[in-house]
């Protein structure tokens, strides 16, 4: 069960008391932001009849905005919540509900339960309220890729064995299960595989020996593992066992065709918790891979952030580019004057895509537009270089902490969404907004 409206806490004698700095930014921010059409979007997630009554929507969705805003984790957030009257204020919090108003695992249930389509909903309405104030203009689109990193330790062949290990072990303690391999002696050679890093084949082959046969027991064990129709807990854990036996298998055949010779492995797994990570070339020289998921961005001139995607591993450039285009045409409602990409979208059947609609495409080479075009396009590439730098190093886009590409999905658009808002409270600093949009943007 959950609010459907909400209500300001505060009286203007408590602002008046407490928050003596008018224009700061989480001010000018709780009057822009559409909280009401937010709240409507996410009430259908709940169910309004049945369960207690929990955590306000509007406070929900403000903490999760105000933790991307700020870069904090679900528990600092809260901690800095309680400390700080303009946050207080910004989350609509009142001080005799501060010490207790949320629990850190609140944010991620909320995040659980509203999913991919949740967060996205909040992000939409912050963009639809911007865009209806006519702050974001659609002049040009500028498209760029980049690695969301995701947080695991360097992969080798070795140490995904030896983490499968790790996995099998944890299930077998829930399952109330001894090991059914030699830990003693497993551990042991992992140790010798640290001390002679040079000899990588011969431990591979090694811990692959060691390897089948344990997951060779697991897959029996499976299927002599009991879950009564209605004992949930023991429903869960064969559920779970079960993803792991498939998890396994894909690195059992992953690691024969390693042995076989082979250096291009398909869809190859560099991590057994996050499984959509994947070996991407980055085109630089230091580090030349990272590891994770490809961010596809667009920006428009200003700086403001369109669209994101996550893809799983590194697609080609070219093939993203046209559903791209049509994703920053549908958000902004019409094409942009201009797109301007890197030479990794070029083509020509990309150059000639919706030739009517948009006066030039600059595709990484000045020949590509008129010298009319030419500086502002060379000029709206090296922006790009810049807005992304700024998004990945300030505004939180250099590593998901979300596991999967759906985690990294709600990550992004979250990120997004702070973004944005950043960018707002960058142009009222600047005075480039006028009192005008201003006021349309606070209705």
């Amino acid at each position: 069960m959950i609010a459907q409206t909400f209500e300001d806490v505060f009286s203007p004698q408590w602002v008046n008391t407490h928050l003596s700095h008018p224009t700061h930014d989480l001010i000018i921010l709780r009057q822009i932001i559409p909280w009401q059409s937010i709240i409507d979007g996410l009430v259908p997630f709940y169910n309004l009849k049945q369960g207690r009554t929990g955590c306000a929507l509007r406070t929900l969705s403000a903490v999760s905005i105000l933790a991307r805003l700020r870069q904090l984790s679900d528990r600092k957030v809260i901690d800095h919540i309680q400390e700080n009257r303009y946050m207080q204020y910004f989350c609509n919090v009142p001080d005799q509900q501060l010490r207790t108003f949320m629990n850190p695992s609140t944010l991620c249930r909320f995040r659980k339960r509203v999913g991919q389509e949740g967060i996205s909903l909040m992000e939409d309405e912050v963009f639809t309220t911007l865009k209806r104030a006519d702050v974001i203009e659609a002049d040009m689109m500028l498209m760029d890729a980049t690695v969301l990193d995701s947080p695991i330790i360097y992969p080798t062949d070795v140490r995904l064995l030896y983490k499968a290990f790790d996995k099998m072990a944890m299930l077998a303690t829930k399952g109330h299960l001894e090991p059914w391999w030699d830990t003693a002696h497993l551990k042991t050679r992992w140790r010798a595989y640290h001390l002679d890093r040079g000899h990588h084949r011969p431990y591979l082959e090694e811990f692959y020996t060691l390897f089948e046969p344990a997951l060779a027991g697991l897959q029996e064990r499976l299927e002599h593992l009991d879950a009564p129709p209605d004992d949930r807990p023991a429903k869960s854990l064969k559920a779970r066992w079960r993803q792991l036996v498939e998890v396994l298998e894909r690195l059992d055949k992953q690691t024969k065709q390693k042995l076989a010779g082979e250096r291009h492995i398909e869809n190859r797994l560099v991590s057994l918790d996050d499984l959509d990570a994947r070996p991407i070339q980055k085109g630089k020289s230091h580090p030349k891979t990272a590891f994770g998921t490809t961010l596809q961005l667009t920006f428009n001139r200003q700086g403001f952030m369109i669209t994101t995607e996550n893809f799983i591993g590194q697609p080609n450039e070219k093939t993203l580019y046209p559903a791209t285009l049509e994703r920053f045409r549908t958000r902004m409602g019409t094409y942009p004057g201009g797109a301007v990409t890197d030479l990794g979208c070029r083509s020509a059947q990309n150059r000639q895509l919706h030739h009517d609609d948009i006066d030039y495409v600059f595709m990484g080479k000045s020949a590509d537009v008129d010298e009319t075009y030419q500086a502002a396009c060379r000029s709206a590439r090296s922006a790009t270089e810049g807005f992304i730098a700024v998004a990945k190093n300030l505004r939180g886009f250099g590593q998901s902490l979300y596991r999967g590409l759906v985690g990294a999905t709600i990550w992004s658009r979250l990120n997004q969404c702070a973004y944005n808002l950043n960018k707002v409270l960058q142009l009222y600093r600047n005075e480039a907004l006028s009192e005008k949009t201003l006021r349309k943007l606070r209705l």
